[in-house]
């Protein structure tokens, strides 16, 4: 029965924003490759005598950068928070229990 409540709780609006808490990052690189499809679809009016072929392959390349990049950058970040910040927080928690411990050791 509870397996039935975890699916009806969980819908495609919620999970998405769900997973888009977890890993900021792939909402900003599907933002930014909808925003340059588009631009480059607007600009495809004004390419000038440029061919079809070249300028849909030029948006595509664009767009597969930027999210490439901010797969990367997503990527770059949990890493720093994984190693760099949690272990720091875990050492402040750990140095306050000790000095916590500390005084009620002197007094037994």
């Amino acid at each position: 029965m509870q397996s039935k409540m975890s699916a009806l709780e969980y819908d495609g609006g919620s999970k998405f924003m769900r997973k888009a808490k977890e890993n900021p990052f792939v909402p900003i690189g599907m933002a930014g490759f909808f925003t340059i499809v588009g631009y480059r679809l607007f600009r495809l009016k004004s390419r000038g005598d440029m061919k079809m072929s070249v300028h849909l392959i030029h948006m595509r390349v664009m767009a597969q950068g930027f999210v490439v990049g901010a797969i990367t950058v997503g990527v770059i970040y949990s890493m720093y928070k994984d190693y760099i910040v949690k272990p720091r927080e875990e050492l402040k928690a750990l140095q306050q229990e000790t000095k916590q411990r500390t005084p009620q050791m002197n007094m037994d």
